[in-house]
């Protein structure tokens, strides 16, 4: 049985880095939302039987993993994600089988779009649906938060709240679809090296978390004191300004563009990510330029994203900044009933 599921991209509305936990990990506060964007996988699934009931011999044809892709970048071993996911689900649904993935790489690859976490994600999804038996939802986290820090956030889609290294999830209200414009340069930005130079900063220039554990907002929880960025993002995602004076639109989405730039979020990963890939800013002050109600770096580069009034605005925009030179897509953010209607569409 062949299953073809639809791998959304993510953004990183906003993103604050807190001090270093005793594990070595830095806490994270950031808001993800799920855009329109996507790579394809396909899985091919043959021959699944019990494990119990044959047990695999080393170098049997009859089962194993294959990846496959046309993107140079994209490994096809056992280190690529969707083999980590195939694996994991295999195991714990107590199966052995041929499974065939295939890739259609059309997300840029480490461009901060959470391309790699939603190709495993995809697959955990697609693979129950060619085995036709389904893990429970704490299983499924599990696997997830064993491949990697931000795959829960596809558990969910749409808007959603992270915590932790950005593995704590929780789903929020969503929001209306907003359109935006996505330009991913030719630059590559290593995370690692990213919070390399951020642990570099004086105290006084990063915003530390306050002793002990950052409060965090859990779905049962939702009178929980709030820090500052949680109050910005729920006052953003009530369209109450944080000046308190209501914005002048009547129209949804445009109120929150508005409260959002009052807000002040932004991503902190921008202050040691700039400084050393000039293009980045300036690709920011192109989006800027060209009308985008808030512009910023999605996760820790090197893709910039522009939120805009209109689809129309956008699809202008976009057509500009590739006029310009910059590798510009016009999209949208995509909420959690299109993100899950999406997905198996046509299957």
């Amino acid at each position: 049985m062949r299953i073809s599921a639809k791998s959304y991209a993510k953004i990183n509305l906003g993103l604050q880095i807190d001090a270093k936990r005793p594990d070595g990990f830095h806490g994270l506060r950031t808001l993800y939302t799920t855009i329109a964007l996507h790579d394809l996988i396909s899985v091919e699934v043959a021959d699944a039987t019990p494990t119990s009931a044959k047990p695999a011999l080393v170098g049997d044809p009859g089962f194993g993993i294959t990846v496959r892709c046309d993107h140079p970048d994209v490994p096809c071993d056992s280190t690529n994600t969707c083999y980590k996911a195939a694996e994991r689900v295999l195991r714990a649904l107590d199966r052995q089988a041929k499974v065939g993935i295939t890739i259609d790489k059309r997300l840029p690859v480490q461009g901060g779009l959470g391309a790699g976490s939603s190709n495993a994600v995809a697959t955990i999804l697609a693979l129950e649906k060619a085995l036709k038996s389904d893990l429970n939802a704490a299983e499924r986290a599990r696997i997830a938060a064993e491949i990697g820090s931000d795959l829960n956030l596809f558990l969910y889609g749409g808007l959603t709240l992270g915590t932790g290294r950005g593995e704590e999830v929780w789903p929020l209200e969503d929001l209306p679809s907003i359109p935006l414009v996505v330009v991913t340069p030719e630059v590559g930005v290593s995370t690692a090296k990213a919070f390399e130079a951020w642990d570099q900063l004086s105290p006084q220039q990063t915003k530390s978390a306050a002793a002990g554990d950052p409060e965090k907002l859990t779905a049962n929880q939702g009178s929980a004191t709030m820090n500052m960025f949680n109050h910005a993002v729920y006052a953003w995602l009530g369209s109450t300004a944080v000046s308190g004076v209501p914005a002048l639109s009547g129209d949804r989405v445009e109120a929150l563009l508005l409260d959002l730039v009052r807000t002040g979020i932004s991503n902190d990963f921008e202050r040691v990510v700039f400084p050393e890939i000039p293009v980045l800013r300036e690709v920011k002050c192109a989006l800027e330029r060209e009308g985008a109600a808030y512009a910023a770096m999605s996760g820790s580069g090197s893709t910039l994203y522009g939120l805009f009034r209109t689809a129309e605005e956008a699809s202008q925009a976009a057509s500009r900044l590739n006029a310009a030179g910059m590798k510009a897509v016009a999209t949208r953010t995509l909420p959690r009933s299109e993100y899950w209607r999406g997905m198996f569409e046509g299957q």
